[in-house]
């Protein structure tokens, strides 16, 4: 009996800690399109714009959400990246930014927040757990795990 547990303990401290790990999703973070209505009720938009790709705000802030993707992630964001000002896209059309933009746009559709400088991830999932839609979502995933 005492080799019993002790076989049981030693797998449960060999299996701990990749349980322990978080699990990483590997779906890319960025999405190409222009049509936001896809998103509608499922995922909250995160639009970013620049002028050009080279804009040190564009790599900054796309490294910023690079990083904590899974945070992101837990909250149904998606991220769409507009660099082509004379492309004349929807998004542009839609959203009308000047320069490096930051949009999040909420699952109902509507623009929630305009940046025009980088955020950190902390400060944008922050903002998005304070929108009320969002603010449910975290009462029903209480309610479950309860």
């Amino acid at each position: 009996m005492r080799s019993l547990v002790i076989a049981v303990i030693s797998a449960l401290v060999l299996v701990y800690p990749a349980i322990a790990q978080e699990v990483t999703d590997d779906r890319p973070l960025v999405t190409q399109t222009d049509d936001l209505e896809q998103f509608l009720w499922i995922a909250r938009p995160v639009v970013v714009f620049a002028d050009t790709a080279n804009d040190p705000r564009f790599i900054q802030q796309m490294d910023l959400l690079n990083r904590e993707k899974d945070a992101l992630f837990r909250r149904d964001v998606v991220v769409l990246t507009d660099t082509d000002p004379d492309a004349e896209s929807e998004l542009r059309r839609q959203l009308r930014p000047h320069g490096f933009s930051l949009v999040v746009i909420g699952k109902d559709g509507q623009v929630e927040l305009r940046k025009p400088s980088p955020w950190h991830v902390r400060e944008l999932t922050r903002a998005i757990d304070k929108m009320p839609l969002r603010q449910q979502e975290m009462r029903e995933q209480r309610r479950g795990e309860g």
